[in-house]
């Protein structure tokens, strides 16, 4: 059973009980949710074919919680929620995604790939480098793809889902087909980046690109030039070029993948369903992913299954709306009782 609400990001709602269960859920408060917004200093661990750089917080013994970041932004997407769950108990763990910054690959000769199965499995290395069985996984944009495919692939790894923009697994053949102009219009840096004349755009212009999506992406995000500037280090990895253009042109179909992925990325085309506890979030100022009632992805999660539209929220929703995006964590955790 799928439930949608909507909240106000400002005033403080009482959600009653969901009829999923009838459990008892935390109300929303949009404003500060954590005196400490500092995430670092970061460690760094090896784990799978990468020395990971990331984030921890809060308790050695809480409930881990693992927060995905997406292009272009990175961890301090998470400076408000990481400490705020870690105030309330929760063990928070901020990686930097493969190609962002401080996260490097441990032998120069792996392939740079951007593509989906990939950064999943950066993922489950990194909770078996902790030695974390399960955990609350969050995200948006690549994040929440990741979420997906381990939610999917590895539910036995999972407590509970947060995902903003709901399904976003990816279908090479299904991303063949034309999309209406509007939307193509709304993506077409990914053709700017199938080009050459993209891949040394990005590189030579990174930062400056990275402004105007979310300009685009967040029209009403009011964010200034310290916040854009916190994020903008982690865009100089020295793989950050590879693995964005390896990305978006691994989805379009004009770059291969790396072979050792090839039969997880066959299991992801057939579009795997979900099975853990989720709650899905819609931005309602999104500009590249318009706020839905989460009805065309529903069937895609098949066990408790919460859909959230955010008022005035665009595509970086945890930055926005970090006390909505706190307290859906610590909801979706309460659909596991």
């Amino acid at each position: 059973m799928q439930t949608t609400k909507t909240y106000n990001r400002r005033h403080f709602l009482g959600l009653g009980a969901l009829a999923l269960g009838a459990l008892s859920i935390p109300s929303y408060l949009r404003g500060a949710v954590a005196t400490n917004t500092s995430l670092g200093p970061f460690k760094q661990i090896n784990a799978g074919v990468l020395n990971i750089g990331y984030a921890e917080m809060g308790p050695a013994q809480g409930v881990p919680v693992i927060l995905l970041h997406g292009w272009p932004y990175d961890v301090h997407s998470y400076q408000e929620v990481a400490p705020a769950l870690a105030d309330k108990g929760y063990r928070v763990i901020v990686p930097h995604l493969r190609g962002h910054g401080t996260t490097t690959f441990l032998d120069a000769s792996t392939m740079r790939t951007g593509q989906q199965a990939a950064v999943a499995l950066d993922i489950i290395a990194l909770m078996d480098a902790l030695h974390i069985k399960k955990a609350i996984l969050a995200g948006y944009d690549w994040g929440t793809r990741t979420a997906n495919i381990i939610g999917a692939l590895w539910p036995e790894r999972v407590i509970a889902l947060v995902c903003v923009n709901g399904y976003l697994v990816n279908n090479r053949e299904k991303n063949k087909q034309p999309l209406s102009p509007q939307a193509e219009w709304s993506w077409w840096y990914q053709y700017y980046f199938a080009t050459e004349r993209g891949r040394e755009g990005l590189k030579l212009h990174r930062e400056e690109l990275a402004r105007l999506i979310w300009k685009f992406n967040s029209p009403k995000w009011a964010f200034d030039d310290k916040t854009f500037q916190q994020y903008a280090t982690s865009f100089h990895n020295v793989d950050y070029t590879d693995v964005v253009i390896h990305n978006y042109r691994w989805r379009l179909g004009l770059a291969d993948g790396d072979p050792r992925y090839d039969s997880l990325e066959q299991q992801l085309a057939t579009g795997p369903v979900i099975r853990v506890p989720s709650i899905t979030l819609d931005g309602d100022a999104d500009g590249i992913a318009t706020a839905t009632d989460g009805q065309a992805y529903k069937k895609k999660f098949t066990g408790k299954h919460v859909h959230h539209i955010i008022p005035g929220a665009g595509h970086n929703l945890p930055a926005e709306a970090p006390g909505i995006f706190t307290n859906a964590i610590i909801e979706a955790a309460c659909l596991t009782d």
